[in-house]
């Protein structure tokens, strides 16, 4: 015959979330599991239907009752917060002595075991809650390695936009990057000024100094160009030495010439390169969105760089907005070349 320890050690390890009670309904023992809910407080003595109020069957209403559960699901919660709900099935003692009741956490595991700091060694080998927990466990993990793979592929995403709208040498936007920005601010109905700026005398920077000083030079260029303007201005190096600066909601006349010439001071101090003096200017040509009724890149673009012949032929290290007649008198002078040449 078994004796009372050996059936709750055996109950311990199979049976850890069980409870024995007596006939009178008092607590004799538990699993080692239902310390860690009880916390502090010991059951062992305690009427069993005051620890966990008996939600489903109802009609249950003393321990006489409940005896006469055997075999039937039944429904608990902790009388005390968390008020964790669980199930058990009972089965009586022999001669009366009582009833042993194994209780589980059901669909509520997830929650005990968070409000309760369940580990694998709290619920039996054989428990499908140990699977469950294995799952959660895998499922978390799992969507921990895609929430840090879709990190990485949406940081090399926008590495890769920057990229696709960065000139490698100089840092600048690019021409593709221009198009967008000229697209985006025409379609929202954006005004905004367009200043094509092209260097002086680069061409001689590369035929004296060689390649490398010419790309010193032009990102010497780009870093004055973004000295000079607002951040919230666009830089684009569109060419070899060819830039293109959008300014947004700048429209004044006055302001725009004022930028461009303080720009052309810039760019007509020496450039170091080594022990060389680089030395070149630039000329500029600006066009504002509002001079055209339906503005578009190809109209913008076309208008500054009339400015910005217009600009070099009156001596370069100038600066010139758009105007028809500037269009007029470029035409007229190409009819002269053509002319000429025939």
């Amino acid at each position: 015959m078994m004796s009372f320890d050996q059936l709750t050690g055996l109950a311990d390890q199979l049976c850890p979330m069980h409870v024995i009670i007596d006939a009178e309904g008092l607590v004799v023992s538990h699993g080692p599991t239902l310390n860690k809910i009880r916390g502090d407080e010991s059951w062992v003595g305690k009427p069993f239907l005051e620890v966990l109020d008996l939600q489903r069957p109802r009609s249950v209403k003393q321990v006489s009752d409940l005896m006469q559960t055997a075999g039937s699901k039944l429904h608990f919660q902790l009388n005390e917060a968390p008020h964790t709900r669980m199930k058990g099935v009972l089965v009586p003692l022999p001669e009366g002595q009582g009833a042993f009741i194994n209780l589980s956490f059901g669909i509520s595991v997830l929650d005990a075991v968070r409000d309760f700091n369940l580990t694998s060694q709290d619920f039996s080998p054989t428990d499908l809650t140990i699977e469950m927990l294995y799952l959660v466990e895998a499922k978390s993990a799992a969507m921990e390695a895609s929430r840090q793979l879709n990190l990485r592929l949406q940081g090399a995403k926008i590495a890769a936009e920057e990229q696709a709208f960065t000139d490698t040498l100089t840092g600048l936007k690019n021409r593709r990057a221009m198009d967008h920005v000229l697209n985006r601010l025409i379609s929202g109905g954006r005004d905004f000024a367009l200043m094509n700026v092209d260097l002086d005398f680069f061409k001689s920077v590369n035929d004296t100094y060689g390649h490398a000083a010419g790309d010193a030079v032009l990102q010497r260029v780009a870093a004055i160009m973004v000295e000079c303007t607002r951040k919230s201005d666009t830089v684009a190096r569109i060419g070899g030495d060819e830039f293109v600066l959008v300014f947004e909601g700048l429209m004044d006349r006055n302001r725009l010439n004022d930028l461009a010439c303080r720009l052309i001071a810039r760019l007509e101090e020496p450039i170091m390169y080594g022990a060389d003096e680089c030395r070149i200017s630039a000329s500029a040509g600006t066009t504002l969105s509002t001079d055209v009724v339906q503005p578009l890149p190809a109209t913008l673009l076309h208008q500054a760089d009339i400015a910005l012949y217009a600009s070099k032929r009156a001596g370069k290290a100038q600066h010139m907005f758009y105007t028809p007649r500037l269009e007029d008198e470029m035409e007229m002078e190409l009819i002269e070349q053509d002319s000429k040449s025939a």
